[in-house]
């Protein structure tokens, strides 16, 4: 972690998953509820010795650090405190800044068989995970997928007692033989008979220590007879959904609907070769659908849909809420299943390591054609979209109940006329913008909102430059912010936006108390370490240089009288509306004092108002210079 990452965490609301705490008194009692919370969620960052003021967070002093530092290895290292500690010497260090001492904490997300993370010696009373607020503490359930996930036994190879050859489709097992045939037609387990070709796929085992054999939760899913599938001795949550809107009539709910209704077999083959047919039937590519569906030479947009298809169903935690749903509209398909991923958001994007949930069915659809087993399954979706330029694929993973979703857009990337109306909006400031920029904007404007999150997706910059683009384009009034850490995204300026809720949390007032006596000096110490030039960046309205101009000599005078101050204020603000946090970067002051100081007394004497008026104390408020005669 370098300054910059640190400042912009501290001053800009770096929406990566940061914790700060102020630890005057020692080791807060949270933090390691919160260290668990991240762990069984996506990680993070805790850094003790920052305390949160009225808008900001301001660092404050931490007694004896490197004790501090020692104390914290001792308990994490404590098997009666935490159950595992996931980090190395590069993930907890000292950081100076502001000439105050920092602990900073790096968390990384924990491995499949790593959790739950849990506090004390019991799982069940003492797991947390992280929502869009705050630490929660696990539901028996919730701890129960966890530990259901670490065991390297994979959930579809249980063997299911009473149940037998009779209980699969017969013609689902002819089907599939026959696609394996058309794949692979000299394959050597084609020469097995059906119990022989079945143990091969992992569809029937054989467990030697316990005198067990038997059909698995993975041959059933996958062959069964859709009745026995959700038999309460097998799989009884199983549930399969496709949905497709394609009219524009609101009284239409769906224009075709597949589910279990006794009409077909509602196993997982069956529901895979009805559901490709109808995802990719209209895709205008000259393409040829041969009986074996799988061929090699078909289309990137083809190789996607099938791809995201398959991880849909072959990382869906069965046991899990809601079932797997596939849905199809005009302009995107969507994907959801059950579950938790298995590896981090970040390791998806970058590919190359397999975690899968099924590893049975994962390898029955690998025969035929379908998955992927090296980690490369998000690149070949990625990939088939781009060769569409198409809008990039987002995923996203949600928490009571565990669920991940695919959303894979058909729209350009820079759609007419998306990119028609932003124009007349922003008129020619919109024409002056950096490419990503702009791709941030469409993206807000064809999605209702964008995210840090959604913006890696989409942009190869780093996330901290991420989070000084959007800001920057919350400076100059094109976005506005919604919600704060985890749960931040952005949407147009001036538009309804509903904030996210506070809800209970695992982080105790007591770790962050505000003391109000040095924090404006110790911000200022902060605001020290920015280059001029780099913190004028912060200030990236259109007419920072006119600002700069218009302040005159009085910008760059060391001292200011505060009736000059006041001049800057109100010149700056002119005809455009600014934050505290861009006022006090561009005066080099601490927003804090800024705001209490001057921007208080310019609103109650009406030389400024609020953006805002309704609103005074939102994280996004900004000032503006009455005009004459308002």
């Amino acid at each position: 972690m370098d300054e910059r990452e640190l400042i912009n965490a501290l001053v800009l609301g770096e929406e990566k998953d940061w914790e700060f705490k102020s630890a005057g008194g020692g080791l807060p009692g949270s933090l390691w509820e919160t260290y668990s919370a991240m762990a069984n969620t996506d990680g993070g960052a805790i850094v003790l010795g920052v305390e949160q003021g009225d808008q900001e967070f301001v660092p404050s002093s931490i007694p004896d650090p490197p004790r501090m530092k020692s104390d914290f290895w001792s308990t994490v290292n404590n098997r009666g405190k935490v159950s595992i500690n996931l980090l190395s010497d590069e993930h907890v260090f000292i950081k100076e800044l502001g000439g105050e001492s920092l602990l900073v904490i790096r968390v990384p997300r924990a491995a499949r068989n790593q959790r739950p993370v849990y506090v004390g010696q019991n799982p069940l009373v003492g797991t947390y995970r992280r929502n869009f607020e705050g630490d929660y503490h696990c539901t028996q359930e919730e701890v129960g997928r966890m530990l259901a996930d670490r065991s390297d036994e994979p959930a579809d190879s249980r063997i299911l007692e009473g149940f037998t050859l009779d209980d699969l489709d017969e013609d689902t097992l002819k089907q599939y033989r026959q696609r394996f045939s058309a794949r692979s037609p000299d394959h050597p387990w084609l020469t097995e008979d059906l119990s022989g070709l079945l143990e091969k796929l992992g569809a029937r085992r054989r467990d030697r220590r316990a005198g067990e054999e038997g059909i698995t939760a993975a041959g059933l899913m996958m062959f069964g007879k859709d009745e026995v599938i959700r038999d309460p001795q097998a799989v009884s949550e199983f549930h399969l959904d496709y949905r497709e809107k394609l009219s524009d009539d609101p009284e239409v709910r769906w224009t075709d609907r597949l589910t279990s209704d006794g009409t077909w077999v509602c196993n997982l083959f069956q529901f895979y070769q009805k559901v490709i047919q109808r995802l990719t039937a209209d895709l205008k590519i000259p393409f040829h659908l041969e009986k074996d569906m799988f061929r090699k030479d078909d289309t990137p947009v083809h190789e996607a849909i099938r791809e995201a298809l398959v991880n849909t169903l072959i990382h869906a935690d069965y046991r899990g809420q809601g079932g797997v749903i596939v849905e199809k509209y005009r302009d995107r398909l969507e994907m959801s299943n059950p579950g938790s991923l298995l590896v981090s958001f970040e390791q998806i994007l970058r590919g190359g390591v397999s975690e899968c949930r099924n590893k049975s069915i994962q390898k029955m659809f690998q025969m035929i054609g379908g998955g992927e087993q090296a980690g490369s399954g998000m690149d070949k979706i990625r990939k088939g979209w781009r060769s569409q330029q198409w809008r990039s694929p987002r995923m996203r993973e949600t928490v009571q109940p565990d669920r991940v979703q695919m959303v894979l857009p058909k729209i350009s990337m820079l759609p007419e006329e998306s990119v028609n109306r932003l124009k007349a909006r922003f008129g020619s400031r919109f024409g002056r913008l950096k490419p990503i920029e702009r791709n941030a904007l469409v993206t807000v404007d064809v999605e209702e909102q964008v995210s840090n999150a959604r913006m890696q997706e989409i942009s190869a910059a780093h996330p901290t430059d991420i989070t000084k683009m959007l800001q920057g384009l919350v400076s100059k009034s094109f976005l506005v912010q919604v919600g704060q850490k985890r749960g931040t995204y952005y949407r147009l300026s001036g538009e309804e936006a509903v904030d996210v809720g506070k809800g209970d949390s695992a982080h105790k007032e007591s770790d962050s108390a505000h003391k109000e006596p040095d924090s404006a000096h110790k911000m200022d110490l902060v605001y020290k370490t920015l280059r001029q030039e780099e913190a004028l960046q912060v200030l990236t309205d259109e007419n920072v240089m006119e600002i700069v101009r218009a302040a005159g000599p009085a910008l760059s005078k060391g001292r200011r009288s505060p009736g000059e101050t006041r001049d800057i204020v109100a010149q700056a603000c002119k005809d455009r509306y600014l934050t505290a946090v861009q006022i006090g970067t561009l005066l080099q002051r601490n927003p804090l004092g800024v705001q209490k100081r001057f921007l208080k007394s310019l609103i109650n004497e009406g030389v400024l108002e609020l953006k805002y008026p309704d609103e005074p104390n939102r994280p996004d408020q900004a000032y503006t210079t009455r005009k004459e005669g308002d």
